[in-house]
């Protein structure tokens, strides 16, 4: 890998990572009362998602649609398979909150690896996605489609957690 793209990889990293700090400024603003300084938060992330956006699109990082799904399916594959479990693994005892917090995420990396295997097999057959409602629990990142669950299959979180994407 050239010192470009290698620079380009972690600026996009650095950007997409900035993008949702901003928004997670956004909404601890919000709920304190600050409306105006949410607002610029999510102004300022907007901006890093251009950023990131044409970095990843500057090293080659977006695909036809198929190569995008099977790189999709390759990421979530991963997380399951080998970040999530090793970090599980490493945790200390009185971690509790990350260990919830790693575990959730696995689980949820599988619903979103099935889903974009869904999907690609549906595109190699020929068929189309049709659009659909999605859901997703805002305590562990659990998608649902159609309407929210009463409670998270995954977190036990009740229905009002879920945002409509």
């Amino acid at each position: 890998m050239s010192k470009t793209q290698e620079n380009l990889t972690v600026a996009f990293a650095g950007e997409s990572q900035a993008n949702r700090k901003y928004l997670a400024f956004a909404a601890k603003a919000e709920s304190e009362g600050q409306a105006g300084l949410a607002k610029i938060f999510r102004v300022a992330a907007e901006g890093e998602t251009v950023h990131a956006l044409k970095h990843l699109a500057t090293m080659g990082g977006v695909q036809e649609t198929l190569e995008n799904l099977k790189g999709a399916i390759a990421g979530e594959t991963f997380e399951i398979e080998k970040m999530y479990p090793g970090f599980i693994a490493e945790l200390e005892v009185e971690e509790t909150a990350a260990k919830i917090s790693f575990t959730n995420a696995e689980k949820v990396e599988e619903v979103h690896q099935k889903l974009f295997q869904d999907v690609l097999a549906k595109l190699e057959a020929g068929e189309t996605v049709a659009d659909a409602d999605y859901y997703v629990c805002g305590v562990c990142g659990y998608p649902a489609e159609g309407e929210a669950p009463e409670i998270c299959p995954i977190c036990g979180a009740p229905r009002s957690q879920f945002k409509k994407v």
